[in-house]
């Protein structure tokens, strides 16, 4: 079974192609928070992809939310995007 991190990742080279993707776990920026839960729910995006451009940051934002969608609220508690241009 793949990890979240490469689960997240995958899914959004699936919906992007994207030319740049970080995934980062920041779970234990969150320890004491009730979402914590253990951790490996609280992740950061950072992402250039071309399917973007001509796009505000909130509309790539809900693409972005859309293609992980399955995944929030169970598996990802907070999602931290920085679309790069």
């Amino acid at each position: 079974m793949k990890n979240k991190i490469d689960h997240i990742r995958d899914k959004l080279q699936q919906a992007f192609a994207p030319q740049y993707l970080e995934v980062i776990d920041e779970s234990d920026q969150h320890i004491g928070h009730a979402g914590h839960q253990g951790g490996g729910r609280h992740f950061a995006i950072h992402i250039s992809a071309m399917s973007f451009d001509g796009m505000s940051t909130v509309e790539a934002h809900r693409l972005i939310y859309k293609a992980l969608d399955e995944m929030i609220p169970d598996q990802i508690h907070a999602l931290k995007i920085k679309v790069v241009r």
